[in-house]
């Protein structure tokens, strides 16, 4: 399982460096425009037909329904789940984790990223260091983390922020290498101090970079703080779906399993909005909002 390979560079499938709303070239086209109500029916008709393609499939009984109840069944046991307050709390410890371990991957990327990418020495001198780390599994360290750590959120947070941090990092290093050296000049010409030079040449560049890799890690630390969880065994959503597996129950695993992917869409609407407030002066969110 390879989770930190995710860099926002150009590539099939990747997000651009700089293009922080993911709209690519199509974007200042009225042509390729999209209407926002447009896409919230379709995806809604796309979870509508998720729905119906489980229930059909646990009903035709293509899967022995002791591993796939239908969707119906896995539904009713969420309202259950949803009453119980052992979700709540199960609930609770995820979220914290995942909302600690992504903080202090963003902080420590941060400040990495800005040391090193604005010393060239530094960066020359790390370059090979940052590409033997970057591609380590998140899942590979799991066995060190627990021998420092124990079975505890200590450990699972080891896990929940090596890969984030990576994602960040990295795009720290991209903004800040992107800055136009003939704008940095001028700047300093017209007699800016380094201070005044980072907030208005290289903060500029750099944010909608910081903003993307933030993005990417939100998500990717969800994944890891519910894997540590399975894994690990710490308190979590993750743990309370190892029990139903463990007992067996598959209508409270499953319903556990739409949680989680509650859980990620929720992330990934909450970054969206706070890379259209924070970037609200960038071309590509500009298109977006007047498409």
């Amino acid at each position: 399982m390879q989770l930190t390979d995710t860099v926002a560079g150009p590539g099939p499938g990747g997000v651009a460096p700089g293009d922080p709303a993911g709209t690519g070239p199509r974007a200042g086209g009225r042509r390729g425009a999209r209407r926002p109500g447009g896409s919230a029916v379709l995806g809604g008709l796309g979870v509508v037909g998720f729905a119906l393609t489980w229930e059909v499939v646990a009903w035709a009984q293509v899967v022995d329904p002791a591993y796939l109840p239908r969707f119906t069944t896995t539904a009713a046991r969420l309202v259950t789940e949803l009453g119980e307050p052992r979700f709540w709390s199960a609930l609770g410890d995820t979220v914290v984790t995942w909302g600690v371990g992504l903080a202090i991957a963003v902080v420590a990327a941060l400040v990495a990223g800005a040391v090193i990418g604005l010393v060239p020495f530094l960066r020359r001198a790390t370059r090979s260091t940052v590409e033997f780390l970057r591609p380590i599994p998140s899942v590979a360290i799991i066995p060190l983390a627990v021998l420092v750590a124990g079975l505890s959120r200590e450990a699972a947070l080891v896990i929940v922020v090596y890969a984030p941090f990576w994602q960040v990092f990295i795009q720290v290093l991209y903004g800040i290498g992107d800055v136009d050296t003939v704008a940095d000049d001028t700047a300093r010409s017209f007699g800016l101090g380094r201070l005044q030079r980072l907030r208005h040449v290289v903060l500029p560049t750099a944010l909608p970079y910081v903003i993307t890799g933030f993005r990417l890690a939100a998500s990717i630390a969800l994944v890891l703080t519910i894997t540590a969880e399975l894994v690990i065994g710490n308190p979590g959503i993750g743990r309370q779906i190892d029990v139903y597996r463990s007992a067996p129950d598959a209508p409270g695993l499953y319903a556990l399993v739409l949680v989680t992917g509650g859980l990620g869409l929720l992330v990934n609407l909450v970054t969206r909005l706070v890379e259209r407030r924070v970037l609200h002066w960038h071309p590509s969110v500009r298109r977006e909002a007047a498409a």
